[in-house]
């Protein structure tokens, strides 16, 4: 038997049967040379090429024009067999899931390796995971997956979360960056205690990194996260250079991530228990330790003689600024560079976002509203209010008038200030349909500051008049 029968037996047309034996002796033709062997037109060439692409069988180089590779002959029936073998489990498990109400999915896709960078796009997730899975189980280092909100369904539903938890057992190193949800945090228990799994509100894309070599994008997603993924479709590239570039941009993300442990208790104990990560001031903090303690931190340029007496009344006079420092706390915190200010306000901006987090589950906005209200009088902090006029704004008023210009007190005010901050940012983040305003009020103790609810429609109003 013939590979152009086997070939033919695993479901390929003659075409592409034929431009699998080139391209697997001929690599990297341009669709042009590929159709001149086939004896047929650039474009039938170019379809038989997109057909090939899609199941992994043809990769492309980056070059212009375009070239295309095939894997050996016998590689290629290996990719065939595979994917056929996953296809027969699909029907055996779709039919058990008939009676079970059970669906599964899963695929298998290969190619050759070679040092010039190459890219292909993969369709339907079948395809996709298969192609996961391969990655995991070559891996020898690193891999990573951005799982976006709801990667980690179509992961667990196929073999790939079994090739990455095999990876992690084997001492590659697993990272997980995802977007928890409460409708998926139980699937991460899938994963080896071996995976890191971070949580970060800003990934929203869905791919692979495997080694610093291959990359893995998804380029569309099918709104269904629970569907088959007949529409989905990725770009897979095999590059150093870009898979640099994208271990980087992960490797800046995964700091600021906030690892599961903690991030899971948002759903749990219904709390976030994130980091607080505060910026206490801004400047050289050399030159105010410099300025605080009165002396001069800079080296000499050149030697100097040794003075004693010198060298004591400096350190004497070192001493006696330090014990003024801690004599006067506050004051000493803000000679040193702390900014009081924006420290409290970043705490009271988490404590409003924790608030609006326990207040979620409410959708009415006017209700919303009302609870921050009797929350905010109810803790003695002062008085909240809404108006219409001129457009609707939230009024805060304090129980006590700030003391802005003595150094002496902690500025709570702004703790105060910065919880009403915190919340409204939180229940209208900056893609929404809202856009939250602050500014000052009339400075009576009911009207210290104003935040203004923009509605969409009503900028664009204002806009026009």
């Amino acid at each position: 038997m013939s590979w152009a029968q086997v070939l033919a037996d695993a479901g390929l047309n003659e075409r592409e049967i034929q431009s699998i034996l080139i391209l697997s002796s001929k690599p990297k033709l341009k669709a042009s040379e590929l159709a001149s062997e086939l004896g047929t037109t650039r474009l039938d060439a170019y379809n038989s090429l997109s057909r090939l692409q899609d199941i992994g069988l043809v990769t492309t180089t980056a070059d212009r024009p375009m070239k295309f590779s095939s894997p050996p002959v016998n590689e290629a029936v290996e990719q065939l067999i595979g994917m056929k073998k996953e296809q027969l489990r699909r029907v055996e498990i779709g039919y058990e899931s008939v009676l079970e109400g059970r669906t599964i999915e899963g695929s298998n896709i290969k190619e050759s390796r070679t040092d010039e960078p190459k890219f292909a796009v993969l369709k339907e997730r079948v395809h996709i995971h298969k192609r996961i899975e391969q990655m995991a189980e070559e891996a020898q280092t690193r891999m990573v997956l951005m799982l976006g909100e709801y990667g980690i369904l179509a992961l667990c539903r196929g073999p790939a979360v079994e090739a990455v938890n095999s990876a992690a057992k084997r001492g590659v190193r697993v990272q997980v960056l995802a977007k928890l949800h409460r409708r998926t945090v139980r699937f991460f228990q899938q994963l080896d205690d071996a995976v890191e799994v971070r949580h970060s509100d800003d990934v929203e894309t869905q791919g692979a990194l495997k080694d610093e070599t291959e990359v893995l994008q998804m380029l569309k997603i099918e709104a269904n996260p629970v569907g088959r993924g007949r529409e989905d479709a990725a770009l897979y590239v095999l590059s150093e250079q870009f898979a640099a570039s994208q271990a980087n941009l992960i490797d800046a993300i995964w700091p600021e991530a906030v690892p599961f442990e903690q991030a899971v208790k948002r759903f749990t104990e219904k709390q976030i228990v994130d980091p607080l990560r505060i910026e206490i001031g801004q400047g050289s903090f050399l030159e105010k330790l410099r300025n605080a303690l009165g002396v001069d931190l800079e080296l000499p340029d050149e030697d100097t003689p040794f003075d004693p007496d010198a060298m004591i009344k400096a350190g004497r006079e070192v001493s006696n600024a330090r014990r003024s420092l801690s004599e006067n706390s506050l004051a000493s915190l803000t000679i040193l560079g702390f900014d009081l200010h924006m420290m409290m306000r970043q705490v009271g901006r988490r404590v409003g976002e924790e608030l609006a987090f326990t207040l979620r589950s409410i959708d009415d906005n006017i209700e919303f509203l009302n609870e921050m209200m009797d929350l905010w009088e109810a803790a003695g902090l002062g008085t909240l209010a809404y108006e219409f006029d001129p457009n609707f704004h939230v009024r805060v008023g304090l129980n006590e008038l700030p003391e802005t210009d003595n150094s002496e007190v902690l500025p709570l005010w702004e703790l105060d200030d910065g919880i009403i901050e915190g919340a409204l940012a939180a229940r209208y983040p900056d893609e929404g349909d809202v856009r939250v305003v602050r500014e000052e009020g009339s400075g009576e103790i009911d009207d210290l500051w104003r935040y203004h609810l923009l509605m969409q429609e009503d900028e664009e109003i204002t806009a026009e008049v």
